[in-house]
């Protein structure tokens, strides 16, 4: 027996409460089972009970066997002071507070239906390799589960946004600065965040604008900056860019600390390669007064294609590195990478601005960019279509990864609708 089966049982009152009794006999009446506490102290806060003809208001403990209580030494914790009631599964030893009262205890094994008692084993007990209710998936309905991906989507967004939240810290609350470092870490993906992330911190985005009317210049400091001017070359475009770079390092007083060595090439297409990318980069950052009002005010997919997509310089067009020709040319970011950066950067950070302005709008905004997107296809939404749940969208395929990752992998099946519905069948 798990304490979170407890949890469950006393928050939904999954039990019988006819002729219901503390432990040493006295008649109980369970008003309200109080609001689940999130952080230290009791389990649930604001419990109304009545044991025999004296209503209490106050704490509720939960724990599998009484004998609990000492060994989490709550005994000697001023916040579980006001516990009315101890909930356990099994009642193996007397309970006193630091005044020497007995504290009133209900034991609740044999007031709980056995069918769900079975039903929650065989749940966390299962040996399959996909999820543990695999077997009664599909006896869950389509609304139960779509549901709880809407859920997870907004949890998951809420994860990803405290990452924002953290440079936002780090930019003391410049958001323009934020969204410049958010989208340089996007357009790394996983290989290349870190350098791509360094790049925008040593080349802020104040210093960009001033010389966003030429994509020269702008490519000068990105490469320059990035460490791609340091060694020697004799590609007439690489000299160019050196000379705009030690003029303008120069003015700037930049002092880069990135080399090649930062950078990685290795089993990446060349579309990926870091240098393209920062043809990217220059294009979109061309002619853009605010990276930030472009995110924030995005209505719709079609907008953002438009900016993000952007062709490269004519250079970068048929070079994927200096003196090195592609043998197709390069255009602005693919379909896969644009919905990447709007699932990873754009979406969270509306739920990061959102959580600070104190505005739900921009989390809605956020679902609405991810339902325009196809659903993502990776191992984990495979799980679920082979299960008969096919994800219509992006936001639906989000909210899979967080089923997977957060309940399904770490059996958290309590804390999911899909899991209570299983439940519920008994």
């Amino acid at each position: 027996m798990q304490e979170a089966f407890l949890h469950y049982v006393w928050k939904h009152q999954y039990f019988d409460k006819s002729a219901l009794a503390t432990s040493d006999g006295q008649n109980l009446i369970i008003f309200t089972t109080g609001f689940h506490n999130s952080d230290a102290g009791p389990d649930f806060k604001e419990a109304r009970i009545k044991i025999d003809d004296i209503e209490w208001s106050g704490s509720v403990e939960l724990h599998v066997k009484s004998s609990n209580w000492y060994d989490h030494e709550h005994q000697n914790d001023v916040a579980y002071e006001d516990v009315i009631l101890h909930v356990v599964w099994e009642n193996d030893k007397e309970v006193q507070r630091k005044d020497g009262s007995v504290i009133p205890v209900v034991e609740l094994k044999s007031k709980v239906d056995l069918n769900l008692v079975t039903r929650y084993k065989s749940l966390i007990q299962s040996n399959g390799i996909g999820i543990p209710c695999e077997d009664s998936f599909a006896n869950v309905e389509e609304i139960t589960k779509f549901s709880m991906l809407d859920k997870l989507l907004v949890e998951r967004l809420k994860l990803k946004s405290s990452e924002i939240l953290s440079i936002l810290k780090s930019t003391n609350g410049d958001w323009e600065e934020t969204a410049y470092r958010c989208l340089f870490q996007s357009f790394g993906l996983k290989v290349n965040k870190e350098p791509f992330g360094n790049l925008a911190k040593e080349l802020p985005f104040r210093l960009i604008k001033k010389h966003n009317q030429s994509i020269e210049d702008i490519e000068a400091l990105l490469f320059g900056t990035a460490g791609f001017l340091n060694e020697a070359s004799d590609d007439l475009y690489f000299k160019e860019l050196k000379t705009r770079f030690n003029f303008l390092s120069n003015k700037y007083q930049l002092d880069p600390s990135l080399n090649t060595a930062h950078w990685k090439f290795l089993r990446l297409r060349p579309a990926n390669f870091p240098t393209i990318r920062l043809g990217q980069l220059a294009a979109i950052l061309k002619d853009t007064q605010s990276i930030f009002q472009e995110f924030i005010n995005t209505s719709d997919i079609e907008q953002l294609v438009k900016w993000l997509r952007t062709t490269p310089g004519v250079y970068w067009q048929s070079h994927y590195h200096f003196n090195k020709k592609s043998k197709t040319k390069n255009s602005g970011i693919g379909k896969s990478t644009f919905d990447l950066i709007v699932i990873n950067t754009i979406a969270p950070l509306l739920v990061a601005y959102g959580q600070t302005v104190d505005d739900y709008h921009f989390t809605e905004r956020a679902v609405t960019l991810l339902e325009e997107l196809k659903p993502e296809s990776n191992r984990l939404t495979k799980v679920y279509s082979d299960l008969g749940l096919k994800p219509k969208n992006a936001a639906d395929s989000q909210g899979m990864i967080q089923l997977y990752n957060h309940y399904c992998t770490k059996r958290k099946c309590l804390s999911c609708s899909i899991g209570h519905s299983i439940l519920a069948e008994a």
